[in-house]
């Protein structure tokens, strides 16, 4: 189109047309347009050319054949050859020469490669160019018609024909320059054949060559798993939708509560999140996806969160940090999370994409026993740990055996015979239930609850399969309506408001009772709160270049370097990974890589099992409720501290397998090994962190499920086993494929590489680890003042027991010091007053120095605490 629009200015260019000619004095910009144009010619005849110049070159004798073949290649690939010969000398001096020679590697393979594809095309080219050329010079000279022709890329790729024959039918132009250039070469005496042959057959192969580079590229989707890694992963993955199954219940609206803790006694925490929420959608889609539920099942329980969500309040289309799942009421102070928000939106987005999809013809899941072998599978483990007490029964444990090899039999007949695998089923409930009564025990229990499973999972497909037209109609409706409401909600939450313009940044949040923004921003691509930045991006609210606001720093690890993050935790870099895509050799795909084997490597150096995120861990408060905190590998974050704790959460070694499926699989036996699964699946974490362990304890298990991650070890597990399903039906929305080039970024070429808490980057055995040093001090006048360091690098603190003290900035002091050993009464105080009977004290013992009755100062490396008792006041 472009060559045949240039060509079209030749009247002009000749002065054919009165006032074309660039007229004296008319200017150096008309001089430089018309040399432009006369530019534009030679390049779109640069490919004949060529062409032409190789058919004379090897109707040459051999020699001369050869020398003309490699001057005319060298003259097709220097456009890549010469990106490469400006960078072999190392233009940044922070970038190792180990990294530079690595990538000027990769630029060397990427440069013979684009060269070889030029070479390639070259036919294709020119016969594409030859046809623009005399097309014009035809209508311009003899037809005069047809002058105004011009098909958009859109017209031309709808109407093209895809595949081999299309692609083929396309580049014909290209197998015809072979076929004559082989003529030409052939009856021109042979000699130079052995030279041209290689050149005739790559063009021959072009439009196959084509369709092959033309290929999607890969992503995390993209992995091969075996049939026994595949089934361990189904099994990790349905013992946890156990969790949704039994704390999902019309007591709390059918609303995911936050979390459920075994220890020391079963407390459910009825308070919900807007991730909590998301996740529970995408792992009911998932549900279904396996096959442990029924479409129609799926539907209705969609229906029923949704139905909830309506009821709930919202701020401008956003829903709050928390809920009371009994009451839906906001909890105290009303919040708006924007991390939160994102994984809601985008989850929505792939839940109203999944809607469509159910409603085709073909979606119908393919293998509709494989969700009930699953509970099978389960039911004959738990069978296998019934102990062998040789009591009186009047059902045995080989009648169960017997009975749930008979329902796996008889499950090829689903399909056309509902009726006969549900008899099965039921038989096999029947016994399971009569053996868990007269055992009574754990193991009993297990073998009747998953035998209760498959028992529900047979009549929740029968259910599908009996439907009449008239109900299949009626689901297709319903299909529709929560594909509609979905979207709704998705689209109502507005972004805009939590942009903050000065920085170009999101604000971590907006506190609706104080009408402003959080202080604080999310400010790093490796973050849980990328989503959120690529669906206010998606929606047009926020600017495109926010992306590239947000940092980028990289850290080496392995051969490569990988995006740092604020603590090293797989949730802040796989979380995002469960609906957004991440395109094979990309910035984020790299990190993904790298950093889940940054994660293995370091816990194998402690001889642990791998997999640190945030996550609960064994500490607890007055109510003896687990606390959370956030943890990752050092080196990888740049949160201070992070080696001090050995927090190893399960649910990330479900994030992991979207990257690495074999290694989780392992590891998730390793977890079993010690003990890390129990009934609704993996606990939450395994703290092996030797300062808060009990003694005699190698590790202690947070016997806790938390709402959200048992969510995304489900999604996790669906997209690493089914082709990325749930990313597939995200990245099937408009909006998110017209942004979705941003995730194609790739690594910058030469970048310094930041090396955070280097100090804590070695592992060594975790029972040498030591807890961070604390010094506790209670007589803040000895003899020799005991003083405190605290420093950023640039703000710096100097306090004493006493709590005086001074503070300096790049070493300019920020407020008044005269050092004095004897009377330490230098620094800045605070002063309490009693309004009752006016007495007046200080929190620490300077300046007023009244004795208190205790006196309590903790000196940690990062903060500075004073506690003191008067009566019954503390400060």
């Amino acid at each position: 189109r472009w060559a045949r629009g240039d060509w079209q200015l030749l009247p002009w260019m000749l002065g054919l047309v009165r006032g074309a000619l660039p007229q004296e004095g008319a200017g150096y910009g008309t001089a430089i347009g018309f040399w432009k144009m006369f530019d534009n010619l030679r390049r779109s005849i640069t490919a004949p050319a060529m062409v032409l110049a190789l058919i004379a070159g090897w109707t040459l004798p051999l020699p001369a054949a050869l020398a003309w073949t490699v001057f005319i290649a060298l003259a097709v690939a220097m456009p890549t050859i010469l990106p490469v010969l400006a960078a072999v000398l190392p233009r940044n001096g922070a970038v190792t020469l180990r990294s530079h020679f690595g990538a000027l590697s990769t630029d060397i393979a990427g440069a013979a490669v684009q060269s070889a594809l030029l070479i390639v095309f070259l036919g294709h080219h020119a016969w594409l160019m030859a046809d623009a050329i005399g097309r014009t010079l035809f209508r311009l000279m003899i037809s005069h018609r047809r002058l105004l022709e011009w098909i958009t890329a859109a017209q031309a790729q709808q109407t093209s024909r895809g595949g081999w024959f299309g692609l083929y039918g396309k580049m014909a132009g290209s197998l015809v320059v072979a076929l004559v250039t082989g003529a030409a070469v052939f009856f021109a005496g042979r000699e130079a054949l052995p030279v041209a042959a290689p050149f005739v057959l790559a063009w021959l192969a072009a439009p196959a060559i084509a369709l092959w580079i033309s290929r999607t590229p890969r992503d995390a989707a993209d992995l091969r798993v075996n049939a026994q890694d595949a089934q361990a992963l189904r099994l990790v993955a349905r013992r946890t939708w156990r969790y949704f199954e039994t704390v999902v219940t019309d007591a709390d609206n059918m609303l995911p509560p936050d979390n459920f803790q075994e220890d020391p006694q079963p407390v459910l925490a009825r308070r919900t999140s807007p991730t909590n929420l998301g996740l529970l959608l995408l792992s009911t889609v998932s549900a279904r996806e396996f096959g442990w539920v029924g479409r129609t099942e799926a539907v209705e329980r969609l229906e029923a969160t949704l139905a909830t969500m309506r009821r709930m309040k919202t701020f401008r289309g956003h829903f709050f940090n928390w809920y009371d799942t009994a009451d839906l009421r906001p909890l105290d102070p009303p919040y708006v999370s924007t991390v939160d928000s994102g994984n809601l939106a985008g989850h929505l987005v792939a839940l109203a994409e999944t809607c469509g999809a159910w409603r085709a013809p073909t979606a119908d899941t393919p293998g509709l026993a494989r969700g009930v072998i699953d509970s099978i599978e389960l039911a004959q483990a738990a069978l296998k740990e019934l102990p062998d007490d040789r009591r009186s029964q009047l059902v045995r444990p080989e009648e169960v055996a017997r009975a749930l090899e008979a329902l796996a039999a008889g499950l090829p007949e689903l399909a056309r015979r509902p009726d006969l695998p549900l008899a099965l089923a039921a038989t096999a409930v029947d016994l399971a239930r009569t053996l868990a009564s007269e055992r009574d025990d754990e193991a009993s229990s297990e073998l009747l609850y998953w035998t209760e499973a498959a028992h529900r999972t047979v009549t929740s497909h029968g259910r599908d399969i009996a439907s009449a037209f008239a109900e299949k109609a009626a689901l297709e409706r319903r299909l529709e309506a929560i594909e509609a409401e979905a979207r709704l909600m998705a689209n109502a939450m507005e972004f805009g408001f939590l942009f903050d313009p000065a920085r170009r940044l999101l604000s971590i949040g907006y506190l609706v009772n104080e009408g402003r923004l959080d202080a604080y921003c999310y400010d790093l691509l490796a973050s849980e709160a990328r989503l959120a930045s690529f669906m206010a991006i998606a929606a047009g609210e926020i600017p495109a270049r926010h992306w590239f606001r947000l940092g980028r720093e990289q850290t080496p690890v392995a051969r490569g370097a990988a995006l740092v993050s604020w603590s090293g935790s797989m949730f802040e870099y796989l979380m995002p990974s469960l609906v957004m895509r991440a395109p094979f050799g990309s910035l984020l795909e790299k990190t993904n890589r790298l950093v889940v084997r940054r994660q293995i490597q370091y816990a194998s150096g402690l001889g642990l099992p791998w997999g640190i995120s945030e996550s609960a861990y064994n500490a607890r408060d007055k109510e003896f409720t687990y606390q959370y905190s956030n943890f990752g590998v050092p080196g990888l974050g740049f949160k201070r501290g992070l080696s001090e704790n050995l927090v190893i959460a399960p649910y990330a070694t479900a994030l992991a397998a979207m990257v690495d499926p074999a290694a989780a699989v392992a590891n998730f036996a390793r977890l079993a090994a010690h003990g890390g699964r129990g009934r609704l699946g993996f606990y939450e974490a395994l703290d092996f962190t030797p300062a808060r362990l009990p003694e005699g304890k190698d590790k202690t298990i947070v016997r806790a499920f938390m709402a959200h991650h048992q969510g995304m070890t489900i999604v996790s597990i669906a997209n690493a086993l089914l082709d990325g399903v749930i990313r597939a039906r995200f990245h099937a929305d408009r909006k998110i494929q017209a942004t979705e080039l941003l995730l194609q970024e790739r690594a910058p070429r030469d970048v310094a590489v930041a090396h955070p808490r280097a100090e804590e980057v070695s592992a060594g055995d975790a029972a040498n680890l030591e807890a961070a040093t604390v010094r506790r001090l209670h007589n803040p006048h000895a003899a020799s003042p005991s003083v405190h360091l605290l420093s950023n690098g640039r703000y710096s603190v100097m306090l004493t027991a006493a709590g005086s003290g001074y503070s300096q900035w790049n070493r300019q002091d920020v407020t008044r010091w005269r050092e004095d050993t004897t009377r330490d009464d230098w620094g800045s105080y605070l002063f309490l007053r009693d309004v009752e009977n006016g007495a007046v004290w200080s929190p620490t013992a300077s300046p007023v120095g009244t004795p208190p009755d205790s006196y309590d100062v903790m000196f940690a490396e990062d903060r500075a605490e004073f506690v003191r008792h008067d009566g019954s006041l503390s400060t």
